[in-house]
């Protein structure tokens, strides 16, 4: 039997798949509906609580959007934000031809309102390089800031909400392509064709996105003809790929997992613990066998979608005999049940997954099996979110970050984890203008955290869809760590589809 095995449940549930027709869901024969399964229900609809961070949130647009390759495109903006020659501005002209869904014209008065508002918002943590936005005249603003952020024309993807409709209690209004026709909250959204759209009225018109936390329940109601697509871990995804009708679609992330080990806690914050771990873990044995190979064994936080950045000279072997020789040489000897202990304290803490995540669920069991093979315990915890939120910081857990985009976007918020190099390196990557210079800061971040980890990153995994074949438009793209039919996926550019 394999030592990472799937739930019993999810192998049920697969052996089910055949090459028989899978059904349609109701209204969907003429192409110009779809209803989706999302495993995560968003807690808000406001861009100003976090919602769309990454764009493509359907309902909204940013001043620029990013493009299939990653590059920045102008969306709300007329054209791509220009620096100042001190790199402590920018300055972006919007476009004329564009209503939110209210009916109300969008001008500089919305984005200077948005972005005022992020600034005393939830939000306000990745804005922390803007001092103030202005407007100049109806059709132009700028950003000022209190430093260089080369990475910061990446955050002006934020949505953008009408004057009256700028704070955390706004109503959803959009200039995006949908318009939220009813929200009901634990089961499902609907969203119908922003009609006056600037970038063409959507051909699909009803967009019904249905929220299913559970992989193995999304099989099922996948297989009974409930939904037109839905995300997947690749283990499941791939009992599906014989489906007449059905196809199964990977793409690439820049989504890592990893196991978060908080420096607070006495056995998870020791160097010398989490320098073994990054050792005993076997991270080739988890994408062949939890992901059906789909996947990019992961040892630093920075994907190798970033070419530039990505240094593929950084990495940890998997060496058990080595990670034995850094405990024994950070003082956790073997104790009589063969746990190690160091001054009293067993080397044991718990690991928080979410539930109903089957590919976590499985890495946290790897991860356990290979840590116990060097006297570490881990003890699993499947707990909800509401459950994990709390404990975030005292125990570890098993986590998902990333983007494609820019290395800024992911890594600044690493600083201050023990490594006065690797926060020098992530400095310079914000503060420096020329693409060559950023990705040797990159680099040196790299080989600096390397040498002190914080986490024990395990791997980039390819995220598994199941989508009917019934429209044509689908695109490729690298998925940062939000994804599915509310974001980034196979619908990230849904607006541009046509029935087949």
């Amino acid at each position: 039997m394999s030592r990472y095995p799937l739930l019993l449940v999810a192998l049920l549930v697969l052996a089910g798949c055949t090459e028989t027709a899978a059904p349609s869901p109701d209204g969907g024969a003429n192409g110009t509906s779809i209803v989706l399964a999302d495993r995560d229900e968003p807690t808000t609809l406001n861009p100003l609580l976090g919602y769309g961070a990454q764009g493509v949130s359907k309902i909204y647009d940013g001043l620029v959007e990013h493009r299939q390759d990653g590059s920045l495109a102008p969306q709300l903006a007329a054209d791509l934000p220009q620096p100042a020659p001190d790199g402590l501005s920018w300055t972006v002209k919007l476009r004329g031809d564009v209503k939110f869904t209210d009916g109300s014209t969008f001008g500089a008065e919305d984005v200077v309102a948005t972005y005022t508002a992020a600034l005393q918002s939830q939000v306000r943590d990745r804005f922390a390089t803007l001092k103030t936005v202005e407007r100049l005249d109806p059709s132009t603003v700028r950003f000022q800031l209190n430093q260089q952020h080369a990475a910061f024309p990446h955050l002006l993807v934020l949505g953008i909400l009408p004057s009256e409709q700028a704070n955390p209690n706004g109503q959803p209004v959009g200039t995006g392509p949908y318009k939220v026709v009813d929200w009901k909250k634990g089961d499902r959204l609907l969203l119908a064709a922003n009609e006056g759209y600037f970038g063409g009225a959507p051909k699909i018109k009803r967009l019904t996105v249905v929220f299913v936390t559970d992989d193995n329940q999304r099989v099922r109601r996948m297989q009974d003809g409930e939904f037109d697509g839905t995300v997947l871990p690749p283990k499941l995804a791939a009992g599906f790929a014989n489906r007449s009708g059905l196809r199964v679609q990977y793409h690439r992330s820049a989504d890592y997992r990893a196991v978060a080990l908080p420096a607070g806690h006495p056995v998870t914050g020791n160097a010398g613990i989490r320098l073994a771990l990054n050792y005993a873990v076997n991270r080739q044995g988890m994408i062949d066998s939890l992901l059906e190979g789909k996947g990019t064994v992961g040892f630093t936080p920075v994907p190798d979608a970033l070419a530039e950045d990505f240094d593929p000279t950084v990495k940890f072997r998997y060496d058990k005999t080595e990670a034995a020789r850094q405990l024994d040489a950070a003082g956790w000897v073997p104790g009589p049940d063969g746990i190690r202990v160091r001054e009293g304290v067993a080397a044991r803490f718990t690991l928080m997954y979410p539930l109903g995540d089957d590919l976590r669920a499985d890495l946290a069991t790897a991860f356990a099996a290979d840590a116990k093979a060097v006297g570490v315990e881990v003890q699993l915890a499947g707990l909800s979110w509401e459950a994990i939120r709390p404990r975030i910081g005292q125990d570890a857990l098993l986590s998902g970050e990333g983007s494609p985009f820019d290395p800024d976007l992911m890594l600044y918020g690493l600083r201050g984890q023990g490594s006065p190099a690797a926060d020098a390196a992530l400095e310079n990557g914000r503060k420096l203008i020329d693409p060559a210079q950023r990705a040797v800061a990159y680099k040196l971040f790299q080989q600096a955290y390397a040498a002190v980890p914080t986490m024990t990153v395990l791997v980039f995994p390819e995220h598994a869809y199941v989508l009917r074949d019934s429209w044509n438009g689908y695109q490729p793209v690298v998925d940062p760590n939000s994804y599915g039919a509310l974001s980034w996926g196979p619908w990230w550019n849904i607006e541009r589809w046509e029935p087949k």
